[in-house]
């Protein structure tokens, strides 16, 4: 089976994430963080709803998987790790009051043995709960564990051509699902026949390539919850003069590129097209102005001076880093466009941009999804900016 990434380019991650376990005095690492997971070792499946690793050891050139044994042989299909390297757990570790599965990776750790050395975990992560934590103290006594949540969620900001390539496709299949949306949007047509449209181009993807699940479902609220982010749709049926949001990625080998837009049913009122007017302003400001060696804090500034001319405010942040993502999010939980984030922009990393305004009565939502160059920044998305007026 045809790897997403050649082996020399996971042995490149492996490098960087043991250079800074070198810099922490780690021994070795413990992800269960499906996407840092995948970014080490190449594992797809969807079996993150029980417990499962890879283990990086500095003193060994491939890490090991270690997952539910029914799972090994997907391990061995989607990774570039040897057997010896892909370990499966019985099925009686599985959501059980006497045996767990951080037992069994503790078995490999004194196997390697890093049981009584420093051990870097992720303490602020989805998959990381509160009784793996507990179990892999009681399971490894003398062990000094080391919370390093965000480390290997840092090294993936910085993308790869052949990352680039796949967030580039995953954005073609974004462009298609919006323009399904937008296409079929209109006063007496039900929430829930437009999510269908956008679900059959996010699956169908182009004659190419196919798309995957993304790791965010739709969002599409439409009227009075508009106000308000994160909400998708229901079987209610759209009326005339309303506003509609569409927030979704196409997902290429699990590489997203998120894209924001906003659909009226009717004419729209001036007072409205003033302020999505000051937002599409606002977005091209950050456009033009990203580039490598500015701080994520001075594009969002750019932003806040555009909308202050308005008598516009937004406190929440106006971009954060996407890419590799599985269930429940499609962005890297690292830095963002905000105030007091001075985190330096560097080439290819790539960042949602969503100057959105969730407000009453009015709301609007328009977005790029970007990559970092020297000279300025490319977007990924043909579609045009502007309100979609059906």
């Amino acid at each position: 089976m045809e790897k997403p990434f050649t082996r020399n380019e996971y042995m490149k991650r492996m490098e960087r994430v043991k250079q800074r376990m070198m810099e922490k005095g780690l021994d070795a690492l413990i992800t269960m963080n499906p996407a840092n997971m995948n970014y080490l070792s190449g594992y797809d499946g969807h079996s993150f709803y029980v417990p499962q690793a890879v283990m990086v050891f500095l003193s060994e050139d491939e890490p090991v998987w270690a997952g539910r044994a029914m799972d090994a042989s997907g391990a061995r299909f989607t990774t570039w790790l040897k057997d010896e390297n892909i370990r499966g757990y019985d099925d009686d570790y599985v959501q059980s009051d006497v045996k767990h599965p951080v037992q069994f990776f503790a078995d490999v750790m004194r196997e390697k043995r890093v049981d009584q050395k420093r051990i870097g975990v992720e303490m602020n992560q989805d998959f990381f709960l509160h009784r793996s934590y507990v179990e892999l103290i009681r399971a490894l006594p003398q062990a000094s564990l080391v919370d390093v949540s965000y480390m290997i969620n840092r090294i993936r900001m910085i993308k790869s051509e052949q990352e680039i390539t796949y967030m580039k496709q995953a954005a073609q299949i974004t462009d298609l699902a919006i323009t399904a949306a937008v296409n079929k949007i209109a006063a007496g047509v039900r929430e829930s026949d437009v999510a269908a449209d956008v679900y059959h181009a996010l699956v169908r993807g182009t004659g190419e390539f196919c798309g995957d699940y993304p790791a965010i479902p739709p969002l599409m609220p439409s009227e009075d919850k508009t106000s308000t982010p994160h909400l998708s749709w229901s079987d209610r049926i759209y009326q005339n003069n309303e506003i509609v949001h569409l927030e979704l990625s196409g997902c290429r080998l699990r590489y997203h590129a998120p894209l924001a837009r906003t659909v009226f049913t009717g004419k729209p009122p001036q007072r409205y097209m003033d302020m999505v007017k000051t937002v599409i302003e606002g977005l091209h400001a950050m456009l033009d102005v990203i580039r490598a060696g500015m701080t994520c804090e001075e594009v969002e500034q750019t932003w806040r001076e555009v909308i202050r001319k308005a008598g516009i405010e937004k406190e929440s942040r106006v971009g954060y880093p996407v890419g590799l993502g599985y269930p429940p999010d499609w962005g890297e939980q690292t830095v963002s466009m905000r105030p007091g984030d001075i985190t330096v922009l560097e080439p290819n990393m790539t960042f949602h941009v969503l100057p959105a305004l969730w407000m009453e009565p009015y709301s609007f939502i328009i977005s790029e999804t970007v990559r970092v160059t020297e000279q300025g920044c490319e977007t990924f998305s043909s579609l045009p900016r502007e309100l979609f007026v059906r």
